[in-house]
């Protein structure tokens, strides 16, 4: 087997997952992956050696390095898309976990990366272990997706059943920080921001839409109030086709025997209403680096298994 050299962008848990797990995941599958550089914020190892931070474009000419892996914080300086942009050019697949540079640069991305016949794969940005957003670009290609709603924030869920067995909020956020389950700042999560953005992310897989020209809509977690006997609250997030550029996401009573309600601790699902096809649900895949890990590398498979260009 040839060796297929990787760059990875991020030392945090999911980084550190996705290096201990690739190489094994790969001669699974009969590659020889090998992460053969490491990015931090400042620093990067090569070589096992600490050293500092090189030019992107030049480390990735001088390893040969065919897919170029970001598991790094969303930024707001604008890092994430140069690297990102500047991989594509160099001829490496981007696989992403990361979901700053895909809001603002998703039409920038699509365009490097069609020009350079590589592949932009997003599966730990939107959905982490669960494959929601393979079902969105490839799966249910030719469906006629009318509509989508899930629930896509494990620590939304979380909570919210706390808050259903009497605990209050602050106590169910401490909670969910100690399992590991919410981040030190839940905000994003609580606010709904993060469903929007995983929901903004698969609208534009499902139907071509701009990220960064939809609009969302979003009610923050602040209580619970009273639910009919038999469902549970739920943070649920939607988009429509026929609405295009609006992501909506609101607490929504779902009954108990539905997809969406029955979800315990940090579970997620998302539905597909595909028309006369029916519904399509995935549902699973729990919050942790863990999961984003191995979403990356489910992507870093197919993009060198794959002969496919553009986001996936």
């Amino acid at each position: 087997m040839s060796p297929i050299p990787i760059v990875l962008a991020g030392c945090g848990p999911v980084g550190r997952a996705y290096a201990e797990l690739v190489a094994e995941r790969g001669l699974r599958h009969g590659l020889d992956l090998r992460v053969v550089a490491v990015r931090g914020r400042d620093r990067q190892r090569e070589a096992g050696e600490w050293g500092p931070l090189t030019d992107l474009p030049e480390l990735l000419e001088r390893t040969g390095a065919r897919v170029f892996a970001q598991a790094v914080p969303s930024d707001g300086d604008g890092r994430a898309a140069r690297e990102a942009l500047q991989a594509l050019s160099s001829g490496a697949h981007v696989v992403t976990a990361t979901k700053s540079h895909l809001l603002t640069h998703w039409d920038e991305l699509e365009a490097a990366a069609g020009t350079a016949g590589r592949s932009v794969r997003i599966s730990g940005a939107t959905g982490a272990a669960m494959p929601a957003g393979d079902l969105a670009r490839s799966v249910l290609r030719g469906f006629d997706v009318e509509e989508i709603a899930g629930c896509v924030n494990g620590t939304a869920t979380f909570v919210l059943d706390r808050l259903a067995d009497g605990a209050d909020l602050a106590g169910a956020v401490a909670e969910a920080q100690r399992a590991g389950i919410a981040e030190a700042d839940p905000g994003n999560d609580l606010s709904g921001g993060d469903a929007a953005t995983k929901f903004r992310l698969l609208s534009a897989l499902l139907w071509g839409w701009n990220p960064a020209e939809t609009r969302a809509e979003t009610e923050p977690i602040t209580g619970l109030p009273d639910v009919p006997a038999g469902h549970r609250l739920r943070q649920v997030a939607r988009a429509a086709r026929d609405e295009p550029g609006v992501v909506r996401v609101a607490l929504t009573a779902e009954p108990e025997t539905s997809a969406l309600g029955g979800l315990r601790g940090p579970e997620k699902a998302v539905r597909y209403d595909c028309g006369e096809a029916g519904q399509v649900t995935v549902s699973g895949g729990r919050s942790s680096p863990r999961g984003a890990a191995l979403a990356m590398i489910k992507d870093t498979l197919g993009a060198v298994l794959e002969a496919t260009t553009g986001f996936r």
